[in-house]
């Protein structure tokens, strides 16, 4: 377990509490993702001082690949106990074996037990550095502007809404609201193994930026969030776009291909993440769009994804889940 000696944040507890205040309603159920970590741990007890108890909730999910995940959950039940609000300690089974690599595949477990807990709304701790480190990670692999746009500060998640309280705020001031107010937390010995990307990218390349450029966090956050408005501008097309192209739950080969190729990429996305489905990689979902804006009468472009696929037929586009 650590303490911070970080000098007192500037008023953190007002605002979240005006992030807050423009989002839940009076009657919503509001439960935390608590890993036991600084981030969430101040999320918590930020929560529980600002009048949420009575309604308020954690969850903790137990990923069983530390040796030390058992202290974790016990930590977080002592806390949550200290502090008066119910947790749930959620065991989940992580597959190795699912092609996303072990943080990939353990945070889909994650979410997993996250969307099945029964809540209204579902908070999380990641700050201002977590969404630089994302917007650098998303840009180095190529993603588009969705990608770029990184996390959103609130979100629909299946029957919950995700929102991120601390998405703007540093983990310097986090870390100065846990020394003000005496809270410790527990370490996470993997954020410190250099081999996982996302922790090269935290401890070595945005320290190097950040010397560098000082007010680097700062920009690759309203980075995202300029990101995140464009692909709001490119969802508006492509719902019009959609409007002009549907018929029932296909899409008319016609329409589709009196689209620009980008229209038409940015339509397919668009659907494909409207039906929780994982968009595929530039370069095979470019293939397919060139497909079906060149392909004969008798031929039937297909691309098969994870969940489903998408096939060309009878003059229309289909959407087929998998079996």
């Amino acid at each position: 377990m650590a303490v911070s000696r970080n000098k007192p944040s500037t008023d953190l507890p007002g605002r979240v509490s005006d992030f807050l205040a423009t989002r839940l309603a009076a009657s919503d159920n509001l439960c935390v993702g608590l890993s036991g970590g600084c981030d969430s741990v101040v999320l918590l007890h930020l929560l529980s001082r600002l009048g949420f108890s009575g309604r308020l909730t954690a969850i903790h999910v137990h990923h069983n690949l530390s040796p030390n995940a058992d202290r974790w959950a016990a930590f977080c039940a002592d806390y949550c106990h200290d502090l008066g609000v119910p947790l749930n300690i959620q065991h989940v089974t992580v597959d190795r074996k699912n092609g996303l690599g072990l943080e990939a595949a353990a945070r889909q477990a994650r979410y997993a037990a996250f969307a099945g807990y029964a809540t209204d709304c579902l908070l999380l701790a990641q700050h201002r550095g977590d969404q630089a480190e994302t917007v650098l990670f998303n840009l180095l692999r190529g993603t588009g502007v969705t990608g770029a746009a990184a996390m959103p500060s609130e979100r629909s998640f299946g029957k919950l809404r995700l929102l991120r309280p601390l998405l703007d705020i540093s983990r310097a001031e986090i870390e100065a609201y846990a020394s003000a107010n005496h809270l410790a937390w527990v370490d996470d010995e993997s954020n410190t193994d250099l081999s996982i990307t996302r922790n090269y990218l935290r401890h070595e390349a945005l320290t190097a930026l950040t010397q560098r450029f000082p007010a680097a966090e700062v920009a690759l956050a309203q980075a995202a969030a300029n990101f995140a408005e464009a692909g709001g501008l490119l969802d508006e097309l492509a719902e019009l776009d959609w409007a002009q192209a549907r018929e029932g739950d296909t899409a008319r080969l016609l329409a589709l291909r009196a689209l620009s190729l980008p229209r038409l990429k940015n339509l397919l996305r668009y659907h494909l993440r409207q039906l929780g489905w994982r968009v595929p990689v530039a370069a095979r979902l470019d293939e397919f769009a060139r497909q079906l804006q060149t392909a004969g009468p008798d031929r039937h472009p297909e691309l098969v994804l994870p969940e489903g696929k998408m096939r060309s037929a009878q003059r229309c586009l289909h959407w087929v889940p998998a079996k």
